[in-house]
């Protein structure tokens, strides 16, 4: 165990050195931001200017730090390597909730954002105004976004590249149906986009309504997932407690038992939330 908690420790400590170690090259610096599965979770979470290398560092002291303590309390060796697994999924965990809240709370305010821009557009606003008057007239939780990208497209005077860098900061599905129109309606024109805004509006509309009431009366296949994982490890905990249990859990029997028990419980609680869980919208644009 003396071994398993030196690794891990000289990993964080690695990880923690490793941009004055290994500092980034003029070829990686040129890469794009959502070259990464890490970066394209991040961008979804709404940190797009975070790097991924600092949420690798998380997870790397997340997974020493539960590690440490499982050790201290347990004694168990194979309940700390459990728990340091644990420790190291969590910021990934709480990014794609954070995900999975930011898609959820937007999901109603895009029909808005469609009224609003048929009205500016109406009113005979040009495209680029008409999408940073959002950052006033918009919904407030996506008022710094069209802020952001006001300051953009006024500072370069290039609206093609400033709505992708929109396109990236909202990473939604729907935003970027409603940034492909307006980037098609910008290059080619026509008379069609308020009518094609008014339908795109009506149809997310419509999604998010049945959304909501699906996944209000499926809600309770979550929380038994999570009762479900985690009631047996709190046994666990409990047993281990005891001087006697620590030492049955310390036993190659024991060992396997809690090693093959935190596999059972990953593949249990995967099972569970992909049953209850509707699949969201991909994005074809992103």
């Amino acid at each position: 165990m003396t071994l398993l908690l030196g690794a891990l420790l000289a990993g964080g400590v690695l990880l923690t050195a490793s941009p004055w170690l290994w500092p980034p090259t003029s070829s990686r610096a040129e890469k794009p931001v959502s070259a990464g599965v890490v970066s394209r979770l991040l961008e979804s979470a709404g940190f797009a200017g975070v790097r991924p290398r600092v949420v690798l560092i998380l997870a790397a002291a997340g997974a020493l730090v539960a590690a440490a303590v499982a050790w201290l309390v347990t004694s168990v060796p194979a309940f700390a390597v459990v728990v340091a697994a644990a420790g190291a999924a969590a910021p990934f965990v709480w990014l794609r909730a954070r995900r999975v809240r930011l898609l959820r709370s937007r999901r109603t305010l895009w029909p808005d954002v469609c009224d609003l821009l048929i009205a500016s557009v109406r009113a005979g606003m040009s495209l680029p105004d008409a999408v940073s008057s959002l950052a006033t007239a918009g919904p407030p939780p996506l008022r710094s976004a069209f802020a952001a990208f006001a300051v953009d497209v006024h500072a370069s005077g290039h609206f093609d590249s400033s709505i992708r860098r929109l396109k990236t900061a909202l990473a939604d599905p729907v935003a970027d149906r409603i940034i492909e129109t307006l980037r098609m309606a910008r290059q080619v024109g026509g008379t069609e986009l308020p009518t094609v805004l008014r339908a795109l509006a009506t149809s997310v509309r419509a999604d998010a309504l049945l959304r909501g009431e699906v996944e209000a009366r499926q809600s309770w296949i979550r929380g038994a997932a999570v009762l479900g994982v985690v009631a047996p490890w709190v046994i666990l905990v409990l047993l281990a407690l005891r001087p006697e249990g620590a030492s049955a859990y310390a036993s190659p029997e024991g060992v396997g038992l809690i090693l093959a028990g935190g596999l059972v419980s990953v593949i249990a609680f995967r099972l569970m939330v992909r049953i209850g869980r509707l699949p969201e919208p991909r994005r074809w644009f992103g």
